[in-house]
């Protein structure tokens, strides 16, 4: 009977996090994956074997074998192709991932049939952004009869620890190019570009966001049929937000594309140890209800941002496995609401909602 669970790049930051939720589930169950075998089984000796180590390098071919009695596969890792996910459907293993490469996870949609055909559930879009935020947004659409536009602002705290691969994430998306829906319509936008200034909410007040390529905001306009979408980056120390914002401007960006400039900047992002380790979401949305237009905030706050995460896959990893969900692939959003994941999460994040400035 299949029933472990892997967690691929589950001794880095978010995925030790995550093997430790789900081993005090499932001790004994739950196995940290990846390629160095001594960083797993070091790891595993910190959960006195609730966790077991295994070595499994998913970037070459994987033997289908070292599958067998895997129910369920969480994924923590970049992947550019979606070679291991039709592995893991042809097995029908469970599958959740916490990546935000929107190209990767256009892939994985077009494998639904296959997902249904072997009775395999695909949970994306799993963890802050993407994951809370699809979640806040569809709770701020739920309150209206008709939602027009839905902006995502995000601040991250610079006193917080962010895995390497986070990190390089962020770097390698600052001086880039991409599109957004707006009114129904693809149009092009740049990275740490058109600022706004939004209220996110008691003890931080009003900051300036920028666009940034999170892959919420290319999902939810098909998910949750909005007409225009957009999401926004921002950090709780606003000299850092505004030097971001002057370096974009001035064209710097670009050496980003040699590897000593880019490594350095990775470096130096790693290193910084002021700010907080708070972070926060903001969702302003405007609609309707019958004939009065209306605008939803929905607010968000928290500490040490890879726990949330670790947190939501820990929650949605629970119901692909336990729960009879629907076959396919599906984003956050499509299989659960904040009424389903909110409570289970932690205990010291805060959502609020506000319609036309009154709190519900």
């Amino acid at each position: 009977m299949n029933e472990h669970i892997v967690v691929i790049g589950g001794y880095g930051h978010v995925g030790q996090r995550i093997c430790r939720e789900l081993g005090d589930l499932y001790p004994g169950k739950v196995f940290a994956a990846g390629r160095n075998l001594e960083r797993a089984d070091k790891f595993s000796r910190t959960t006195g074997g609730k966790v077991q180590p295994l070595q499994l390098n998913i970037s070459e071919h994987v033997d289908p074998n070292v599958l067998n009695n895997v129910k369920l596969i969480v994924m923590c890792l970049d992947q550019t192709e979606p070679h291991f996910v039709r592995l893991c459907l042809d097995k029908g293993i469970h599958y959740v991932d916490i990546s935000a490469n929107i190209s990767f996870l256009s892939q994985v949609e077009q494998l639904h049939s296959e997902a249904m055909n072997n009775h395999a559930t695909v949970a994306l879009s799993v963890g802050l952004a993407p994951g809370m935020t699809n979640l806040m947004a569809l709770h701020a659409k739920r309150q209206m009869e008709q939602t027009e536009s839905v902006d995502i602002s995000i601040m991250l705290g610079l006193g917080d620890q962010h895995g390497k691969a986070s990190i390089e994430w962020t770097i390698d998306n600052l001086g880039t190019q991409y599109d957004v829906v707006k009114d129904g319509n693809r149009m092009a936008v740049s990275s740490f570009r058109d600022g706004k200034t939004t209220d996110f909410g008691t003890g931080l007040g009003r900051k300036k966001a920028y666009r940034f390529n999170f892959s919420d905001q290319h999902v939810l306009p098909q998910t949750l049929d909005v007409p225009s979408v957009s999401t926004r980056l921002c950090f709780d120390s606003n000299l850092t937000t505004k030097l971001l914002a002057w370096l974009r401007a001035s064209g710097m960006f670009r050496l980003l594309k040699y590897m000593p400039i880019r490594n350095t900047f990775v470096q130096a992002f790693g290193k910084m140890s002021f700010g907080t380790a708070k972070f926060a979401v903001k969702i302003d949305a405007w609609g309707n209800r019958g004939q009065a237009s209306m605008k939803v905030e929905c607010f968000l706050q928290g500490e040490n941002e890879a726990d949330i995460t670790a947190k939501v896959a820990s929650a949605v990893a629970y119901k692909v496995y336990t729960s009879s969900l629907p076959h396919g692939v599906y984003h956050i959003d499509q299989l659960f609401d904040l009424e389903t994941l909110i409570y289970p999460i932690h205990p010291s994040v805060s959502i609020e909602t506000r319609i036309n400035g009154s709190k519900i």
